[in-house]
Formats: structure tokens, sequence, C-alpha cells
């Protein structure tokens, strides 16, 4: 008999890629993720890791039975799912995992629908920028997330999670109002520019990255800020020039900043995620629903990919 809990362990170590984070994750200690480990590797009869440097890597088995956890757990949300449906109406809390600039735009709106459609849901919000949310959501610290596709992402055919494409987003650019460019500019002309933009290892640094790339350059990236309204102050101060989300710029302050549309310059595609079998939980699901309908006044929404 495999113990579940393990199970847990196995997709928390396969996911951080150390004993430790996984145990930081799992609010446990290294030792007793290791000792969980070792029971599960005697129940199975192989070895599932093997030292990688600092960390551990699957076997061949582990990788086998990576998939077989998914599986299992994605049963397990949904058995609560149906207990949840079957003992009580659509009453409890959900975590949401999301980035700023959704929590404004699709997730309060989403809050104040359900106010009034589903009254006895609670919706607490986690603000987790980059790639934070999804891993939020898979060490169960959240319930939903409202996430970007970004490099490395999982992709629709996750075996951990369902997905939910709610709306693409273009980008527009940003440029100090006296810009010799101001009235022409297109992406390509500011290639010799000094560029200002999120950190590296924000979804939102990848897109910039390759939009500019695809034009035939890489951005000299001289300031760096995940808060877009201080990446638009800086462009302002003459700092340099920015590619910023159209729907972060909305009922922001633009003194000093001019602001161009650039067609197919770049996007940044938006979903909701869910745990996989945790779709269809009576408390889960308005929510769910709640952010496609704010999501489609909007846009089209993102298409998915895999």
């Amino acid at each position: 008999m495999i113990d579940t809990r393990r199970l847990r362990t196995l997709r928390a170590v396969a996911d951080h890629g150390t004993v430790t984070a996984a145990a930081a994750a799992l609010h446990l200690t290294p030792s007793a993720v290791s000792q969980q480990l070792v029971a599960l590797e005697h129940e199975v009869g192989h070895r599932l890791f093997t030292r990688d440097g600092r960390g551990v890597r699957l076997t061949a088995v582990g990788r086998i039975m990576l998939g077989h956890a998914n599986e299992v757990l994605a049963q397990l949300e949904r058995a609560r799912a149906d207990v949840a449906a079957y003992a009580a109406g659509e009453a409890g809390e959900v975590t949401v995992a999301c980035f700023a600039t959704a929590i404004s735009a699709v997730l309060s709106p989403a809050i104040a629908a359900l106010r009034a459609s589903a009254p006895g849901i609670q919706v607490r919000v986690l603000d987790a920028e980059g790639d934070q949310g999804l891993a939020m959501l898979l060490d169960s610290a959240a319930d939903l997330a409202v996430a970007v596709e970004y490099r490395g992402a999982p992709d629709a055919a996750d075996g951990r999670l369902s997905r939910l494409p709610l709306y693409a987003e273009p980008f527009d650019l940003v440029l100090p109002r006296d810009h010799p460019l101001a009235d022409s500019a297109t992406l390509v002309s500011l290639s010799a520019e000094r560029w200002i933009g999120p950190y590296p290892g924000n979804p939102v640094h990848d897109v910039i990255t390759f939009a500019c790339q695809q034009a035939g350059f890489t951005p000299n990236v001289a300031h760096c800020s995940d808060d877009f309204r201080a990446v638009v102050a800086l462009v302002g101060a003459g700092a340099g020039v920015a590619l910023v989300p159209r729907l972060a710029l909305r009922d922001m302050a633009k003194d000093g900043v001019v602001v161009r549309r650039t067609q197919g310059a770049a996007e940044r595609r938006v979903f909701a995620a869910v745990r996989r079998g945790a779709d269809s939980h009576p408390v889960v699901r308005p929510v769910l629903g709640a952010l496609r309908e704010v999501a489609s006044s909007i846009g089209a929404p993102a298409p998915e990919t895999s």
C-alpha cells in the first residue's frame, strides 16, 4: 500500500529539485522528507532519485511514479470536490494567488460580482508576481492562481494542473514626451535606446526580451523594476524607454510620457489554474466562472499552448 502523503512528497521534491526546498514548501523538516522518500522507495522497491550536484533528479522509475502520483493526487482533488458538492452548498474560502495588474483588472471585479451571485464564497488574495503563483498553487498555499505564460511554465498538458485561458494583453511603447521619435517610434527604431523593465525571472522580462529579439536586437536594460508605475515614472524622467502591458497603463498617471501602440510587438497571455481535479469544486467553480466573465470584457481569450 502506497501512502498518498509520500506521493505528495515525491512531487514536491520533483518540483523544487532539492529536499530542503521541498521540506520548506511542505512545512516539514528535511529529515522528515528524506524519511518519507526512503519509505516510498521501500514500498516501490526501486530508487526514485539520484543526487545531481546539490539537488536531486528523478530516476526512470521516479518519473514513472511521478506520472502516477499526479493522477492519484488529481483523483483525490476530485473526491474532495464531490464530497464538498454533496455535503454543502457553495460556501467557503478560496485563496487566489494573482499578480498585481490582474488583481485590479479581473480579480477585484470578479470578487465584486461574487458578492452578489455567491455571497457564501470568501476570496482571500495573495499578491504573487512572476512565476510565484503557480508555485504557490502546486505547494497548496493557494487554491487558484492567475498567472502569465512564461518560459518553463507548466503547459496545458501538465498532469498537475487544469488551466482556463483568460485574456491576451498587448504591450505598448512608452517614451519620454520630448523623445525625437515620440510621434513615429517603432520597436526596431528604439534598438539603441536604454530600456527600463522588470527583473529577469519576471515573465514580462522574457516577453519584452523576446519581442525585441524578434525585431532584431537585444534590449539594453539599464533600469529594473517590477512595479510598472515606477517604470513609467523613470521613462517620464528621461531614463529610457519601455514596453508596458496595456492594462497596467490603465488609470495610471502618465506625466512626461507618450504611449504608442505597436502592432504585434508583444503580448502576455493570462490564464487561471487550479490543481487538476479541483476545477469542479463547488467553491472554486464560481470563482473561475466570475474570472472568465470579467476577462471576456477585456478581449479574446489567450490561445492555449502545448
